[in-house]
């Protein structure tokens, strides 16, 4: 018999899915575009905002918890088979892109440590001692998934502990360092030369990302113990990353002016360590960050995996992704996630590339379906005519709109390129299942317009 998730594992499933490398880099890139004002303001209005998305998951597992993936299902129920095929590739092939980044930024850290006088072994995650490395942790954790995702979610959970402890020991010594006169210098920004509203709009360019992840309940939601769990534990975890990154940024401002604190190199938290407590500042920061991202690796591989099975479960995906093993784990969905890994690695490592523009494309990708829930939501409460619903709807719609907005609609027409090739996929998938209708005339005509996209989307790349 499967083992079900509790709110515990649920809780720290989504914490960790947020709470990764950025957040260590989090004090200098605040600090760069924005004064104690701008970041006041940022915080409120994304707060507001990821707390919206949240209750809006929330609400759904509650008034529909026949819908087990969320994130994929609400589309496809909510706007169709492609859309909800389009949401699920999208979301996986993001969650792939991501995993690659989770596994270079680990040995990227671990340089610190090993690359000493000029010899550079694990340089930025890109070298062959790196790529060993790398592939190494990334069939451990494929092992430690495939003995079950509670087992997984267990050690999830440890490393969730783990991550909080430095970033705890930080807020504690920052909150005894701050100094209000420090906080408040220059506390509208008159030396960054920018306008206060600016300055918000720049932060939130920055918040956009802190979040991604928040559903990462919601796609477990068929392995919760109780479906009620899975919206308590998105609004517990999205609280609690809030309450993180508000101190991390705010009590930072307070120990060292912000014009210093902006030239500060990166992972800015360990510069500030050190001149809170010494050279062991540095350590400890470096072994957090070490954690923090594998514990992300471990959330994101576990939604990961989920996606393509789920998928496969409603005749998005091939049959092939419906395999389950002994421990009820998605071991092909696995395999096809962690084979996808592996051959970027390599990819990397043989062009020494900058994969950051492919990161921020993928990341679009998963901002879609963001909208969709808010959107899905409407659709239910329109149905049942609640105002109260409408409202939540409403603040989740407009959300998820500012979020495409704010990462910018160019990158929005380029991720066009990565779902093309997943056409092709939605297309073998519904000739595979007897039981789902022929392309309808909408779903071909949207096809066309995806594929027809790609030319302006493609020379825009180029350029």
């Amino acid at each position: 018999m499967e083992k079900k998730l509790g709110l515990t594992a649920l809780t720290a499933l989504v914490l960790s899915s947020m709470l990764g490398a950025g957040v260590f880099s989090l004090p200098q890139n605040m600090a760069a575009v924005a004064s104690p004002a701008a970041l006041l303001l940022g915080w409120a209005i994304t707060g507001v905002g990821i707390l919206f998305l949240a209750f809006a998951m929330l609400l759904l597992t509650r008034l529909r918890p026949d819908l087990d993936g969320g994130i994929f299902t609400y589309a496809k129920e909510g706007f169709g088979e492609l859309v909800g095929f389009c949401s699920a590739w999208g979301y996986w092939l993001c969650a792939v892109i991501a995993n690659v980044s989770y596994l270079v930024i680990v040995f990227a850290a671990l340089s610190i440590f090993t690359d000493r006088s000029g010899t550079v072994i694990l340089g930025d995650g890109n070298t062959w001692q790196a790529l060993i490395a790398e592939s190494v942790l990334l069939w451990i954790v494929h092992a430690l998934v495939l003995r079950g995702v509670q087992t997984a979610a267990s050690i999830n959970l440890a490393a969730t502990l783990a991550k909080l402890i430095p970033l705890g020991l930080f807020a504690v010594l920052a909150a005894m360092a701050f100094r209000m006169e420090v906080f408040t210098l220059d506390f509208q920004g008159i030396a960054l030369g920018t306008p206060v509203w600016q300055q918000v709009k720049d932060t939130m360019l920055i918040t956009l990302w802190v979040f991604i992840g928040v559903e990462g309940a919601v796609v477990v939601s068929a392995r919760a113990r109780n479906k009620k769990d899975v919206g308590r534990a998105t609004l517990l975890a999205v609280l609690s990353a809030l309450a993180v990154y508000l101190l991390v940024t705010l009590l930072s401002l307070g120990v060292v002016p912000r014009s210093e604190l902006a030239e500060m190199r990166n992972p800015s938290m360990a510069v500030l360590m050190v001149d809170l407590i010494g050279p062991w500042g540095n350590v400890i920061i470096a072994t957090g960050l070490i954690v923090s991202v594998c514990g992300a690796y471990l959330s994101w591989t576990i939604m990961a995996a989920e996606v393509p099975l789920l998928a496969a479960q409603h005749g998005a995906f091939p049959k092939l992704f419906r395999l389950q093993n002994q421990n009820h784990a998605p071991s092909a969905s696995l395999w096809l996630t962690n084979g996808a890994v592996q051959i970027a690695l390599v990819i990397i490592w043989l062009t020494s590339s900058n994969y950051n523009s492919l990161l921020t494309i993928a990341s679009e990708m998963i901002l879609v379906p963001y909208f969709l829930v808010g959107a899905f939501l409407f659709q239910v409460a329109r149905k049942r005519q609640d105002k109260r619903l409408i409202f939540a709807a409403t603040g989740a719609c407009l959300y998820g709109i500012w979020l495409l907005y704010a990462s910018g609609p160019m990158h929005l027409l380029m991720s066009v390129l990565l779902y093309a090739p997943g056409l092709l996929v939605f297309i073998y998938a519904r000739r595979g299942h007897e039981d789902i209708r022929l392309l309808s005339t909408l779903e071909k005509g949207s096809i066309f317009l995806l594929l027809a996209a790609t030319v302006p989307a493609g020379w825009f790349m180029l350029q």
